[in-house]
C-alpha cells in the first residue's frame, strides 16, 4: 500500500496542468459563476472568474477561479478552493481535478475525516481508489485552528475511513516537540490504547473509582480491562476481549469478579454470597450467504449483580438469558434452529433443547390468486421454575400450521383479504415431578377477513408561515379484521404450558401466524376495529406528520373465559404542530368500567441548539393479572440549556404522584475542554426500602472517539455514573 501511495504521488506531482482524460460516462455537467462563465463550444472549455461552481458526478467544486473542459472532465482552480465528493470536503488555495478519472493534485490543503483533521502543503489522490498523499503536513483530532497538539510529518497516506500514516512525523504539543515517529499509524475505525477513570461517590459504594484499559491490539482483537475500587464494597473488575475473525465470525468475551463486601440480602432477606461474578459470551457468524449463527452465554453468579454493578445493563433486561440460533433464509421459506438452556437456576426458564421451525412467508401458489403461508416446528421443552432445581416438567411438541388467502380488490380502492387455516399439534406425555399432561393431538381451525381502504385528498393551496405549512394531505385508513376460531380438539389447560401468553398493556395479535402462544390457543369469534389518520405536509426536511393518529379496539362476538364485550379502547396519537414542538399520546380507556386504564403524553420542545426541554406524564392502572403494585403515576421532566460554546447543564426529574416521593433526580454539568468533553453528574435516587442512594461521578469523553452515542447521555443518564 505504501508503495502504491508513493506511485500516485510521484505520478501526479510530475502531471501536466490538465490531468488525464478518462473514459466517457453518462452525467450532466452544472457550471455556474455569478458574472457568468465562457464556453467554447468547440473545444468543450469552460471558464469563469470572481466565483464559479462546477458540479458533474455527485462532486461539487467551488473556486474564486477556474476552468473546466467537459470533454476530458480536467479543472485547474484557484483561490479559496472547495472540493466535496462522497461526504469528505478539502479546501486548498490551488487544485488540478479531473471529475472523470477522480484524481486530483492539490497545495496548501486543508481536510478533516473524522475524527481527524489534516492539512498540508501539497496533496494528490485518487477517489476512486479513496487514497490520498500529503507532503509537509500536519495531523489532529483537535477542532481548533490553532490545535493543543498535533502530529507534523514529511509525508502523510489518508485512506479515508480506513487509516492515517505518517513518515517522519514529529509529536508536538503546543509549540513544543515532545516526540519522534519514524512510522507512525492511527486507525480511523477505533481509537488506541487509552486509560478511561471515573470517579465518584456513592452511598451504597463509598467513594468509587472505575478504571478502564482499552486496548487495541488490531483490526480483529480488541478489548477492555476493568479494575474497579468501591469503598464500602472493595474491589472488582476482569477482562473484555473483541475478536474479529474474517472467516470464523465476530465474538466477544466477558468476565468480571466482585469480592463484596456488604452484598446486602435479596427480598426474602437471605444473604448474597459476597464472591459475585459473571461470565458472558457470544459469537456471531455469517459463514455462507443467507445462513448466520448467533449464541450468547449469560452467566452470573446472583440475580443481583448485574443491578448493583452494572446498572445500564440492567434496566436494559432485567433477566438476561442464553442460546444459541442458526437461521437459513431463502426467497420464501425461513429455517431456524434455537437451543435454549438454563444457565441461572434464580431464573424461570423455558428451555427448548432444541426447537427445530420452519416458516414459510406469504407467496402466490402458481398463476392462482391463492397466496399461501405457513409454520412448523418441532421441539422438546423443559419449563424450570425459578430457584427450584426438582420441580418441572417436560414434553415433546410438534405444530404445524398452514393458512391460505385470497385478497380482492373491489372498485379499485377496497382491499378484502378472506382467510382459512389449520393447525395440527402433538404433545407428548410430559416428564418430571411436576408434570400434569399426558398425550394429545389438538387440532384447530381458524377462518376470519380483513376489510380495509385508503384514501387521500391533498390542498396544494393550504399555506401558513406560522404553523410552518406549505400544503395538506389527508390520509385515512380504517379497518375492520375479523378473526374466528372455533374451541380446539383439547382445551389449554389440558396441554403443558411452554409458549404461552404473556400479560401486556397493549393488545395482543388475533390473528395467526402473528398470535404465537401456540399453547394458550383457545376459541375466538372477534372484530378488530381501527382507524389511522394522517395530515401531512411539506417542510424544510421533507414531508412531515402534523398529525399521525391510530384508535383501535376488539369487538369479542362471543365472549369466553370472563371476557368482556369490548376490549379496551386504544389510542396513539403524535402531534407535531411546528417543527420544535412534538406532542406523544398513547392511552387506554376502559370501555366496560368506563375509566383510564393507561396514559402516557409526552411534550417535548426543541427550538434551536441552545436548549431542550420535554414534560411527561405515566400513568397505569393497578392490574393484579400484571403482578402486586404494578401501576403508576409518574411525571417526568428533562431540561438541557447550552450556556455557550463551552458549557451546558442537563437535568431530568421523576415524581411518583401515587406517594408523593421524587424517586430520581439528575443534575448533570458538561464542559468543553478542546480534545475532550467532560460532565459532572449528581443523581439522587428514593429506594423506598432502605436509604435515599446520592451519587456523584465525573466522566470524560475524547470527541474524537466519544463514550456515548448521540444522545444516549440523555436517553440512558446513568452510564454517566460508570457501567
Amino acid at each position: 500500500m505504501y508503495i502504491r501511495a508513493r506511485a500516485i504521488l510521484t505520478n501526479l506531482l510530475w502531471a501536466a496542468p490538465f490531468l488525464a482524460q478518462g473514459a466517457q460516462e453518462e452525467s450532466k455537467w452544472e457550471v455556474f459563476a455569478p458574472n457568468g462563465a465562457d464556453y467554447d463550444a468547440k473545444s468543450g472549455l469552460a471558464k469563469g472568474t470572481n466565483g464559479i461552481t462546477v458540479k458533474y458526478s455527485g462532486t461539487t467544486l467551488v473556486a474564486d477561479r477556474a476552468e473546466v473542459n467537459k470533454e476530458s472532465g480536467a479543472a485547474v482552480a484557484e483561490g479559496h478552493v472547495v472540493l466535496q465528493h462522497a461526504g469528505e470536503i478539502w479546501k486548498g488555495e490551488s487544485l488540478q481535478y479531473n471529475f472523470k478519472t477522480k484524481e486530483v493534485l492539490g497545495r496548501n490543503f486543508k481536510s478533516g475525516h473524522t475524527p481527524f483533521f489534516v492539512q498540508g502543503e501539497i496533496f494528490a489522490g485518487d477517489q476512486n481508489a479513496d487514497l490520498y498523499v500529503g507532503r509537509n503536513g500536519m495531523v489532529t483530532t483537535d477542532d481548533y485552528a490553532d490545535p493543543a497538539y498535533r502530529i507534523r510529518a514529511k509525508e502523510l497516506i489518508i485512506a479515508p475511513g480506513d487509516y492515517i500514516e505518517a513518515h517522519s512525523a514529529t509529536l508536538w504539543l503546543g509549540d513544543v516537540p515532545v516526540f519522534y515517529f519514524p512510522y507512525y499509524r492511527r486507525s480511523l475505525k477505533r481509537h488506541p490504547n487509552n486509560f478511561v477513570f471515573v470517579p465518584g461517590v456513592r452511598t451504597i459504594y463509598g467513594p468509587y473509582l472505575l478504571t478502564s484499559y482499552n486496548w487495541y491490539w488490531n483490526e480483529r482483537l480488541d478489548g477492555t480491562l476493568h479494575l474497579d475500587a468501591r469503598l464500602k464494597r472493595g474491589f472488582g473488575g476482569g477482562p473484555d476481549v473483541n475478536y474479529h475473525l474474517p472467516n470464523f465470525g465476530d465474538g466477544s468475551f466477558k468476565y468480571y469478579f466482585a469480592k463484596d463486601e456488604e452484598p446486602g440480602r435479596d427480598p426474602l432477606t437471605r444473604p448474597i454470597p459476597d464472591d459475585r461474578k459473571r461470565i458472558w459470551f457470544s459469537h456471531y457468524i455469517e459463514p455462507v450467504t443467507n445462513l448466520t449463527v448467533r449464541g450468547i452465554v449469560r452467566y452470573q453468579s446472583d440475580p443481583y449483580l448485574i443491578r448493583d454493578f452494572f446498572e445500564s445493563e440492567y434496566r436494559k433486561n432485567v433477566q438476561p438469558n442464553s442460546f444459541v440460533e442458526a437461521n437459513k433464509l431463502w426467497p420464501n421459506f425461513s429455517l431456524d434452529l434455537e437451543v435454549q438452556p438454563r444457565i441461572n437456576r434464580f431464573f424461570e426458564t423455558v428451555e427448548r433443547m432444541p426447537d427445530l421451525r420452519l416458516s414459510g412467508f406469504r407467496q402466490q401458489i402458481g398463476a392462482s390468486p391463492l397466496y399461501y403461508e405457513s409454520e412448523s416446528s418441532v421441539g422438546y421443552f423443559r419449563h424450570r421454575f425459578a430457584n427450584d432445581v426438582t420441580n418441572y416438567y417436560a414434553a415433546f411438541r410438534g405444530d404445524t400450521y398452514h393458512q391460505v388467502t385470497v385478497p380482492y380488490v373491489f372498485f379499485d380502492w377496497l382491499n378484502l383479504i378472506p382467510r382459512v387455516g389449520g393447525r395440527y399439534t402433538y404433545y407428548g406425555e410430559a416428564q418430571g415431578p411436576g408434570a400434569m399432561t399426558t398425550e394429545h393431538n389438538r387440532t384447530v381451525l381458524n377462518t376470519g377477513a380483513e376489510l380495509t381502504f385508503k384514501a387521500s385528498r391533498v390542498w396544494e393551496g393550504a399555506q401558513s408561515k406560522f404553523f410552518e405549512v406549505d400544503g395538506l394531505r389527508h390520509i385515512i385508513q380504517p379497518s375492520v379484521n375479523y378473526v374466528y376460531v372455533p374451541r380446539p380438539s383439547v382445551a389449554p389447560r389440558e396441554l403443558p404450558q411452554f409458549d404461552t401468553e404473556l400479560q401486556t398493556t397493549r393488545l395482543l395479535p388475533i390473528e395467526f401466524p402473528d398470535y404465537n402462544a401456540i399453547d394458550s390457543i383457545d376459541a375466538q369469534n372477534v372484530l378488530r376495529l381501527s382507524l389511522h389518520n394522517k395530515l401531512q405536509t411539506k417542510r424544510s426536511d421533507g414531508v412531515d406528520d402534523l398529525v399521525n393518529w391510530a384508535l383501535y379496539s376488539d369487538w369479542r362476538i362471543t365472549r369466553y373465559h370472563g371476557q368482556t364485550t369490548f376490549a379496551d379502547l386504544y389510542s396513539d396519537l403524535d402531534l407535531k404542530p411546528f417543527s420544535w414542538l412534538l406532542l406523544n399520546s398513547e392511552t387506554r380507556y376502559n370501555l366496560n368500567d368506563r375509566n383510564w386504564t393507561e396514559a402516557n403524553h409526552t411534550l417535548t420542545l426543541t427550538p434551536n441548539t441552545t436548549w431542550n426541554f420535554s414534560v411527561g406524564h405515566r400513568y397505569l392502572r393497578d392490574n393484579p393479572a400484571l403482578g402486586s403494585n404494578y401501576g403508576n403515576n409518574i411525571i417526568f421532566t428533562s431540561l438541557f440549556y447550552r450556556f455557550n460554546e463551552n458549557w451546558g447543564v442537563r437535568t431530568s426529574h421523576h415524581f411518583e404522584a401515587r406517594d408523593g416521593v421524587l424517586e430520581e433526580q439528575y443534575y448533570t454539568l458538561y464542559h468543553d475542554l478542546r480534545s475532550w468533553t467532560g460532565a459532572v453528574t449528581f443523581r439522587v435516587r428514593e429506594n423506598r426500602v432502605g436509604p435515599t442512594d446520592y451519587t456523584v461521578a465525573v466522566t470524560m469523553s475524547l470527541k474524537a472517539f466519544p463514550r456515548f452515542g448521540v444522545g444516549e447521555d440523555a436517553v440512558r443518564p446513568e452510564r454517566l455514573l460508570g457501567y
